[in-house]
């Protein structure tokens, strides 16, 4: 079973294709510090970052990456 690995999840402004400002959340990994961005608010925002964070992990770690204050 893989290891739960929390994340600070913060809500930002980000900047989308057409060049406007817009609400996202971005995940931070409070083992490395990386971080993952997704357009919205939501829960499912939320998850996206979540799993980019098992994707893109820059140590190759295969946590299950999880909101620190759930």
């Amino acid at each position: 079973m893989a290891k739960r690995m929390p994340c600070e999840i913060r809500s930002v402004t980000l900047t989308n294709d057409s060049g406007k400002a817009v609400p996202g959340v971005q995940a931070t990994c409070t083992d490395c510090g990386h971080t993952t961005e997704s357009f919205g608010e939501s829960d499912a925002s939320v998850r996206r970052c979540l799993a980019l964070m098992r994707e893109q992990c820059p140590e190759g770690n295969d946590f299950f990456y999880v909101d620190a204050d759930e």
